[in-house]
């Protein structure tokens, strides 16, 4: 008999149909696809894996999305080779028409022709594939996979509300668990180490050469590179205080938020600039879509900020042309410069945030495997987030609980957070205006 330790590691390694997470997880609205993925309702079928399930994806003419298994209810062929038919098909019906046989599905997923049945035959009333429904918003197709009377409002969070030109959205494939990927985006303590370059390391740096090194949120990283975390549970999530000592005797605050299930909003950048965050959502047990947002809520991006991101700079990666592929990835070692590890230029040696993430998570490997780990007051947030999920996977699969955390759009309205403040002041008072997203484009949402 498994003992709990292991019951809950168990429950945090599989996402798929039937499982206590995977249930939890498909209450939820799920960034599925780029919207640039159907462009046009001519489009060809896309395929989508999500939650360990296999589908595709498609648009008719009509502008209605949807998403379907892939294999086909006669002879399991893939729908990836389907035709997409619209209105102007033989029989007039919007669909997909399998190459196999020729059996046509619509987006509900009901089979609505069998040409190769008698005229007479009434089989394909009693014929359904799997379906769920999909919305284009935020630049992002999401769908939702749960139970249809249960279906929550679409997710608020600020980056999906504000127009086109004012957000940058990439997805790139990450062979690791997304519990592990979550964790690396709440866990504000290894910035100090990870992302730390030009000569401001952690490393070979003394008291008497602090002062100098406070110019700037990654400076302030480094002169207090253990953390002391402090974690509020929220009706949407996590509120993350790390927070780190400075010369001049006051707090620096770098505040995490995590929106359940799968969503942060990264501390940092300030003075008026983009912000950023991320999603990621889970592929399969192994594998996970990485998300990452950036945008401005008052304004259009600059050609310089959204080229910085297309060149994989900050959360952002480069992308082998035409896929999710990170150009930088596990079969060149990240293109790891060893020179600019050795002259203290990087600790990595890896260019850009987010290949660096991605680099570490993966050397993890991609099975979730805590019971190899040592995790110290350090870890204070991932282990909050672990017990999160286990406990409102547990109280949806006993009936303790019969709706999760966060479902509710308007508890998403949040921003992350990072400020100096006296030893006297209360982290959270301070901070209440600045994690408040306050966007005018709520209201056209």
């Amino acid at each position: 008999m498994p003992n709990e330790f292991q019951q809950a590691v168990d429950l945090l390694r599989h996402v798929g149909p039937g499982t206590p997470l995977g249930t939890l997880l498909r209450r939820y609205w799920i960034p599925a696809l780029a919207s640039t993925d159907l462009p046009d309702p001519w489009a060809a079928p896309v395929r989508v894996k999500l939650l360990g399930e296999e589908l595709v994806a498609y648009k008719d003419t009509t502008g209605r999305i949807a998403l379907l298994q892939e294999f086909c209810a006669h002879r399991r062929a893939s729908l990836f080779f389907a035709r997409n038919e619209g209105e102007q098909s033989p029989d007039g019906q919007c669909g997909l028409r399998c190459a196999y046989h020729g059996w046509k599905f619509d987006v509900t997923g009901q089979c609505i022709d069998m040409p190769n049945e008698p005229p007479t035959s009434r089989f394909k009333d009693h014929v359904k594939l799997t379906s769920y429904p999909a919305v284009d918003r935020g630049g992002i197709i999401w769908t939702y996979m749960g139970p249809p009377e249960q279906m929550p409002g679409l997710p608020e969070l600020e980056w999906s509300v504000v127009p086109d030109e004012q957000r940058y959205v990439s997805r790139r494939l990450e062979n690791v668990a997304f519990t592990q990927a979550v964790e690396g985006g709440i866990d504000s303590s290894h910035a100090s180490f990870l992302h730390a370059e030009n000569g401001t390391l952690w490393s070979g740096y003394g008291p008497d050469r602090i002062g100098a090194r406070v110019q700037n949120e990654g400076n302030l990283m480094t002169v207090d590179t253990a953390p002391r975390f402090f974690i509020e549970p929220t009706e949407y999530g996590l509120l993350i205080g790390a927070r780190r000592n400075t010369p001049d005797e006051k707090y620096y605050w770098r505040i995490t938020q995590f929106v359940m299930p799968w969503y942060s909003f990264i501390p940092g950048g300030g003075g008026g600039g983009p912000i950023s965050g991320h999603a990621w959502v889970p592929i399969d047990d192994t594998t996970t879509w990485t998300w990452s947002m950036t945008y401005h809520p008052d304004r259009p991006l600059t050609k310089t900020e959204v080229e910085s991101c297309e060149r994989g700079h900050g959360i952002h990666v480069r992308r082998i042309p035409g896929t999710d592929l990170p150009a930088q990835n596990a079969g060149n070692d990240y293109e790891i410069n060893r020179l600019t590890q050795r002259h203290m230029l990087s600790l990595s040696g890896i260019d850009g945030t987010g290949a660096q993430d991605q680099a570490v998570q993966e050397s993890m490997g991609p099975h979730f495997d805590p019971s190899a780990e040592q995790l110290g007051s350090s870890d204070s947030a991932i282990i909050a987030f672990r017990r999160r999920l286990i406990a409102e996977a547990r109280a949806l699969d006993s009936g303790a609980a019969t709706d999760p955390s966060s479902l509710d759009p308007h508890v998403h309205r949040v921003r992350s957070a990072a400020v100096v403040l006296t030893q006297s002041e209360s982290w959270i008072d301070a901070t209440v205006e600045q994690r408040k997203a306050v966007t005018r484009h709520y209201a056209e949402a």
